[in-house]
């Protein structure tokens, strides 16, 4: 017994220690450890950790896929696996970008304008932690009278269109993409999921000679240069059947610095030299070397020091250098002395002897010290204060600013502070956004005198959203309409100039059509709504002095206060002008669905541009449809070209919303579809004015109250007039002018 202890003791020891070894070498490898034996290469593509190929080489989201394929015996990288068919161009680290290649949509045409090729490439990242860069890319549109467009995997259309226009007599000129012959514009932020398409507002018959194929793509901007050759021929598609590259942004993880450093198993900086920085574009960090380092900051000891010395030209020395951890020192021999020996030669010493020197430049520096500290501490603080606001004063336009406040003697702006603000919607919390668009993010605030305000913040500060924040600022400051969104005041002592509007508590009049999930909206809402939004743009056509054009009316510009009474809002497109005189736009601005026609041919704004746009809201109303809406096909269709084809064949009742067609409706639903059919005529002289839709809207709001309290029939009659207001507009003169111009207003051919 005493002899078999010792030995079960030993056994025991020995199974456990079988156990611990099987148990290690099954463990997965840390998602942070890069395994012996990756390959960092793949046809010639650099993939540096946390990319990777195979298995434990790669942080989770970011595999790489090496694999021949398409006839080519080079080797091709590929984010995630093949399936997903995103080739990967090179990556850079530092930035927190990769570029790939981007599929072309186009359309080629034969000689009788039919399409022969088409192709409609779409991306989809997934789950992936990449999206498209909005600084890095731009959306751009190639060929003549087409609009690019791009479509989200929810069928929800990002942004503007992007028009580009061929008409007779236009110079056309290789490198413009000013909107003749290519048109470009940027992207929506955190883009990860979506389709190109293009859509024609002009027969493409009349051009197939002169351009045969059209193309929009979302590309690099520093990668494409317009070509005028482009338009002639077949040869853009052909070179750039892989796709074009398109720069892509990412993250090594959604948290901010403070809080993935609280987590070290999955922190992503790994090296001791790295430092964690928030990324520029997306919501999380990056990883990059401490100065001084070089190398890969997601490895273990990736960041290397830099031998300074060895590389004078980078790092200047005209004494001794000497290298130091993150840094060198550079010194002058004895018996020679510099101010700076890394900027300026070592001279001999002359005269007087180093160490007096020394004790003469001492008493001479604490002397001026003691002289100077207590101005740099009162001073300095001041100063730099005083030179940044300055500083973003100007950049936001404050001079320009401010000659139009005096000029015009405005005293209902009040400015805010940078802090005032801040306070109010707690340091500009997510949580706090009412919504992004094309300029800027809204964020909801609540101000230390109780007021709930709306709180507007561009996106960039370029010259020309400069003017069109100032250009907002002064046509809201000289509006007082109950159906306009009131201005507040703004703040321009930030990098990011802020407008503050009243709070309208309901949303969009967008949302309260298409996002209240079948919920009944009666006839007499959705008329009043249009009542008051047709009063809103009659006062800016004809009581605001100099008048006003809004220049991109839609329903998404439309709010709803908590009565739900409508708030024309959005004038970052707007034009002030005399009453003589019509705006000439070089770049067209809008929205697909609304845009005049007239308008993106000639490129001249009138109120007769508003009227047309509000006719597309007015059919929005009656109808519950999208202004560019999906019945089933992936094609898109143009919601005024469908109600005008509706009421020439008069099938009007199809296109209705059911929730009010009705016996006792249908007089005034025939009114106001009417009314809607001469606001959305071809011509725009041939329009009605504002004025002349907001009294008629107003006469039928009556009709229908008369009608719904059962009065008698000659008493609405007396109240509506002996006829109703007959169309300027007929079926033979619509038909006939849509020839003449040669537009073909449905969404796509």
């Amino acid at each position: 017994m005493v002899f078999m202890l010792p030995v079960l003791s030993f056994q025991l020891s020995l199974l456990m220690l079988l156990l611990t070894t099987t148990a290690a070498a099954s463990a997965p490898p840390s998602p942070n450890v890069l395994s012996p034996g990756c390959n960092e290469t793949c046809g010639g593509v650099s993939i540096p950790y946390p990319f990777g190929i195979g298995d434990g080489c790669f942080r989770e989201g970011f595999e790489v896929t090496c694999e021949v394929g398409n006839g080519s015996a080079t080797p091709r990288a590929f984010l995630g696996g093949r399936e997903g068919n995103i080739t990967v161009e090179e990556i850079f680290l530092p930035q927190g970008q990769a570029s790939i290649l981007n599929g072309i949509a186009w359309d080629c045409f034969n000689s009788t304008g039919d399409r022969v090729v088409r192709h409609r490439p779409s991306l989809d990242l997934g789950d992936k932690p990449f999206w498209a860069s909005s600084t890095k890319n731009r959306f751009t549109t190639v060929g003549c009278n087409v609009v690019g467009y791009i479509l989200g995997g929810d069928n929800t259309t990002y942004g503007t269109g992007c028009a580009s226009f061929c008409f007779e007599g236009a110079n056309i000129t290789s490198g413009s993409c000013s909107g003749t012959g290519c048109c470009q514009t940027t992207i929506s932020d955190k883009l990860d999921n979506f389709t190109t398409r293009l859509a024609y507002f002009v027969n493409v018959s009349s051009y197939k000679d002169y351009s045969p194929c059209t193309y929009a793509f979302i590309a690099d901007k520093e990668w494409f240069y317009f070509h005028k050759s482009d338009l002639r021929n077949h040869n853009f598609g052909a070179k750039y059947k892989d796709g074009v590259p398109l720069v892509l942004d990412w993250v090594a993880g959604n948290q901010t610095c403070e809080e993935a450093k609280r987590n070290p198993s999955s922190y992503a900086c790994r090296s001791t030299n790295s430092e964690c920085f928030k990324s520029p574009s997306l919501q999380g960090y990056i990883c990059n070397c401490s100065t001084g380092f070089q190398g890969n900051p997601y490895l273990q000891d990736g960041c290397k020091d830099i031998d300074e010395c060895s590389s004078p030209n980078l790092y200047p020395c005209h004494g001794k250098c000497s290298n130091t951890a993150g840094n060198y020192s550079c010194s002058c021999p004895k018996g020679y002395s510099s101010k700076d020996p890394k900027s300026e030669p070592c001279v001999r010493d002359q005269g007087i002897q180093t160490s007096t020197k020394i004790v003469i430049g001492s008493c001479v520096g604490f002397v001026s010290f003691i002289t100077c500290i207590f101005y740099v501490i009162l001073v300095f603080q001041r100063r730099k204060l005083l030179r940044e606001k300055d500083k973003f004063f100007q950049q936001n336009g404050g001079l320009r600013l401010y000659e139009e406040i005096r000029s015009k003697q405005i005293d209902t702006i009040k400015i805010y502070t940078k802090e005032d603000l801040k306070k109010a919607t707690d340091n500009f919390d997510k949580s706090r956004e009412l919504g992004r668009g094309g300029h800027g993010t809204v964020y909801k605030g609540n101000l230390d005198d109780g007021r709930v305000v709306a709180i507007k913040r561009s996106k960039v500060v370029t010259e020309d959203q400069s003017e069109e924040f100032i250009r907002e600022m002064i046509i809201l400051s000289q509006i007082n309409h109950k159906n306009i969104v009131k201005l507040l005041g703004c703040c321009l002592e930030v990098e990011i100039p802020m407008l503050v509007y009243e709070f309208i508590p309901n949303g969009t009049l967008f949302e309260f059509i298409h996002s209240n999930d079948g919920k009944l909206i009666p006839l007499t809402t959705r008329l009043r709504i249009a009542t008051e939004s047709a009063e809103a743009l009659a006062y800016l056509h004809s009581s605001a002095s100099p008048p006003i054009l809004h220049g991109d009316v839609k329903s998404l510009n439309i709010l709803l206060d908590h009565n739900y009474v409508s708030k024309v809002s959005d004038f970052g497109a707007s034009r002030m002008m005399s009453l003589d005189e019509t705006q000439f736009i070089t770049m067209v601005q809008g929205t697909l669905g609304y845009l005049d026609p007239e308008y993106l041919l000639v490129r001249q704004l009138t109120a007769k541009s508003d009227v047309y746009s509000f006719g597309v809201v007015l059919v929005e109303l009656i109808t519950r449809k999208k202004a560019v809406y999906y019945d089933g096909s992936s094609q898109g269709k143009a919601l005024a070209s469908s109600f005008i084809e509706s009421m020439k064949y008069s099938r009007l009742e199809e296109i209705l919303d059911d929730q009010i067609v009705g016996k006792e409706n249908m007089d005034v639903i025939q009114e106001i579809a009417e009314l809607a059919k001469e606001c959305l005529n071809i011509k725009g002289d041939e329009r009605p004015t504002m004025r002349e839709v907001a009294e008629k809207l107003h006469l039928l709001g009556g009709f229908l109250q008369v009608s719904s309290t059962h009065h008698a029939p000659k008493e609405c009659e007396t109240l509506l007039g002996e006829s109703s207001m007959s169309s300027t507009l007929d079926s033979v003169g619509y038909r006939s002018l849509e020839n003449k111009l040669g537009f073909d207003v449905k969404a796509g051919r």
